[in-house]
C-alpha cells in the first residue's frame, strides 16, 4: 500500500521486493503504462530486472497532427537523429530538468524544409534526449518483438483485482492509516490466495499440504 497518487514511482521498488520473495538473480517484469519512469526502469535494469510495459503517447504534437519524437529515427553511431524528411539533428546543448541530464537535437534544415507545417509551429524542431535513454529503447524494442507480453498481463494480473473488488463490493476500505489498510489489503489477498489454491487443488490436498 502506498499513499502515494500514481504508480510511477513504484516499478523499481516492487519489482526488487519481488525478486527478493523469489530469491532469483534474475527477474521478467510486466507492468501497464501508469508505471512508466525513466528512473525506474534504469533502476530495474542495473538490478537485474527485465521491464515489459508501454512508454505513455502524451506528445502534444501528436495532438495536434504534428510528427512525433517517435517519428524520428536515433543514429547511435553519429549521435544524431534523422527527421521524416530525412534531414539530421545534431546534438545542440545539454541542460537539466528535474535532476535528469538531457540533450537537445535541432537542424538548421528546418527553415527550408517542406514538410515543416507538418513537423513544428516554431522556428525549429527540437528533440530532447534523456542521457540514459538507450534503456528506454531497449524497452521499446522488446515490447515491439513481443507484443504478446501486455495479453499475458492483462489475463493474469487484471482478473485477481478485479475479484477483489467485487469482494469489497466497491467500496472505500474499512479501516483507516496506511499500516490498518495495509492489514485489510492483506487480508483480502491472502483470502483470494486460498480460495484460489482451493480451486486448483481442491480442499483436501490444500489441508494436506498445509500440515506437511
Amino acid at each position: 500500500m502506498t499513499n502515494e497518487g500514481h504508480d510511477r514511482s513504484q516499478q523499481a521498488n516492487m519489482s526488487k521486493q519481488a525478486k527478493e520473495v523469489l530469491d532469483v538473480n534474475e527477474l521478467t517484469v510486466v507492468a501497464d503504462r501508469g508505471y512508466y519512469s525513466g528512473e525506474e526502469i534504469k533502476s530495474c535494469k542495473e538490478s537485474d530486472i527485465k521491464t515489459y510495459l508501454p512508454r505513455p503517447q502524451m506528445s502534444g504534437n501528436l495532438k495536434k497532427g504534428l510528427f512525433a519524437k517517435r517519428d524520428f529515427i536515433y543514429k547511435p553511431d553519429d549521435n544524431e537523429y534523422e527527421c521524416p524528411a530525412g534531414e539530421r539533428l545534431t546534438a545542440r546543448h545539454i541542460y537539466k530538468e528535474k535532476g535528469k541530464r538531457i540533450r537537445r537535437y535541432t537542424s538548421s534544415s528546418c527553415i527550408r524544409c517542406l514538410t515543416k507545417p507538418k513537423c513544428t509551429t516554431g522556428i525549429y524542431r527540437n528533440i530532447n534526449r534523456w542521457e540514459h535513454e538507450e534503456i528506454l529503447d531497449e524497452l521499446e524494442s522488446r515490447m515491439d518483438h513481443e507484443p504478446e507480453m501486455m495479453k499475458v498481463r492483462r489475463s493474469t494480473v487484471e482478473h485477481p483485482y478485479a475479484t477483489l473488488k467485487m469482494w469489497m463490493e466497491y467500496t472505500h476500505f474499512q479501516m483507516k492509516t496506511i499500516k490498518r489498510v495495509s492489514a485489510e489489503m492483506s487480508l483480502h489477498i491472502l483470502a483470494y490466495n486460498i480460495k484460489r489454491v482451493m480451486n486448483i487443488m481442491g480442499t483436501k490436498a490444500l489441508i494436506e499440504a498445509m500440515q506437511a
